[in-house]
């Protein structure tokens, strides 16, 4: 039995529409996974947005009685949520990674990777300090995000941002500019390395689109307002992570580092690649970013040949 709709002219505190927003999102059978990860959080997203709250507002607050208006645009919200099957992400046109905000519409793949999260620590014990990395670049940057990370934990680098989406790459540069870090990171519409040829780097990171045909015939609603190029990665989720192997040695400098994102494909790129000696990190994703150095890649470079 669905719960009573408040109506927007009786008096509702922020925790009272978090708690109504919870059990309808419940008992719709949402899908999360955007920045959240169950219907607490996701409502709470939407509503704190809806009344110009911070995600990090005090809890005190959230029993502080709302105005008419305010609760009205909490439940449109909420609404939204429901008949459209958008993310938080989409409706919010907002992101958070990293605890950074990031601008977000459907040209891009919503802001997530445990990328970031090595990022965070400079990626040591590989990296020593800050001033370990001049050169830098993010494959399949998509909203700009992991690109912006880089430029903020090694303040001496030039990053270089590819994309093949040109609408993602306009959402990039929207983040890019609000970040005024448009003389330090250098946005390229690029097919992977197809388009910086002769170019080398010390790091080059990337989060590029792994889910097997299988799973994306099983995506919920959700994500399929996301654009497919971003998600699907072939049979096995491969098919980018084989190119990106076969060329990556190619543009990096003498000890340069790869580090890249496979999601639930770990077992599949062991298989794939078993000359190729793989350090897997730990990461909240529980180990689903590898991490490979030019030499190591050099020395197994018959085994990376893309099919």
């Amino acid at each position: 039995m669905s719960s009573p709709r408040p109506r927007p002219g009786r008096p509702w505190t922020a925790g009272a529409l978090v708690r109504h927003g919870t059990r309808r999102f419940r008992a719709a059978g949402l899908a999360y996974g955007h920045g959240t990860a169950n219907a607490r959080d996701e409502a709470a997203c939407l509503a704190l947005h809806a009344l110009g709250l911070k995600p990090d507002a005090p809890a005190r607050i959230l029993e502080r009685r709302v105005e008419p208006a305010a609760v009205a645009r909490v439940l449109r919200l909420f609404e939204r949520r429901l008949r459209e099957r958008k993310p938080a992400a989409y409706l919010t046109h907002t992101a958070w990674l990293a605890e950074l905000r990031f601008y977000v519409d459907e040209r891009a793949i919503v802001p997530r990777s445990h990328i970031a999260g090595l990022l965070r620590a400079r990626l040591a014990p590989w990296i020593a300090g800050a001033g370990g990395v001049r050169t830098a670049l993010d494959l399949c940057t998509g909203s700009g995000c992991l690109a912006i990370l880089l430029a903020r934990c090694f303040p001496r680098a030039r990053i270089t941002a590819s994309d093949i989406s040109r609408p993602a790459l306009a959402v990039a540069r929207r983040n890019v500019r609000d970040y005024r870090l448009t003389r330090r990171i250098r946005l390229i519409e690029s097919d992977l390395f197809a388009g910086l040829a002769g170019k080398r780097y010390d790091l080059i990171v990337c989060n590029p689109p792994y889910v097997t045909a299988r799973a994306m015939r099983r995506l919920p609603r959700e994500y399929r307002h996301e654009p497919r190029a971003a998600l699907a990665g072939g049979k096995d989720g491969l098919d980018l992570v084989r190119r990106i192997l076969a060329a990556a040695g190619r543009h990096l400098h003498a000890r340069g580092l790869l580090v890249v994102e496979v999601g639930a494909g770990r077992g599949a790129v062991e298989k794939a690649f078993p000359r190729l000696p793989f350090t897997w990190p730990d990461t909240s994703g529980g180990g689903d970013v590898f991490v490979l150095a030019r030499e190591q890649l050099a020395a197994a470079a018959p085994a990376t040949r893309a099919r």
